[in-house]
């Protein structure tokens, strides 16, 4: 497995991810298809100028056109100020494959070796178990439940926390 940056060709991608009920079904719903590009194009931008990590999940370097998936970190304002949060999503075909908690724990040790993003967040909906047993399998610690707001959607979340530098396991 190896992670890239998000580039616009990925648009395919972020369709079948964002735009389907299946996949978005704890963050609120599917998005609509027509804001994809756009979306992308910024993500691309925002990863080229190295102000986020949005990181296509490659599952196999001698096929670097065929994706998994995405793992992003990314720093953003909260009610208690600045917050660099990491978000991640398996396509279905390739989920429960360890794919996503590899991708998880690569850019988790990039941000430690850089020296970069501080502590990590991550909120997953209360109902992916999932993504909650990645965050217990690589060293996040469980802060609290919170309401979390997601593409203009609030969804119940578990709020955790991880030092790059000192927890990951």
């Amino acid at each position: 497995m190896r992670l890239r940056n998000v580039s616009p060709d990925d648009v395919d991608a972020y369709v079948r991810m964002r735009c389907d009920p299946v996949m978005m079904a704890d963050l609120g719903g599917p998005q609509p298809p027509e804001q994809m590009a756009a979306k992308v194009r910024r993500d691309a931008e925002q990863a080229a100028a190295d102000l986020a990590w949005f990181k296509m999940i490659v599952p196999d370097p001698a096929a670097p056109e065929v994706v998994a998936g995405t793992v992003n970190l990314w720093s953003h304002d909260c009610d208690q100020g600045p917050v660099s949060e990491i978000g991640w999503m398996v396509l279905p075909e390739f989920q429960g494959q360890g794919l996503g908690k590899r991708a998880v724990r690569a850019l988790l040790e990039l941000a430690r070796d850089e020296d970069r993003w501080g502590i990590v967040h991550a909120y997953p909906a209360t109902s992916n178990a999932a993504s909650n047993g990645i965050c217990r399998s690589v060293g996040f610690r469980f802060v609290s439940e919170a309401e979390v707001t997601f593409a203009g959607s609030v969804f119940k979340s578990n709020h955790w926390s991880v030092n790059p530098k000192t927890d990951l396991t």
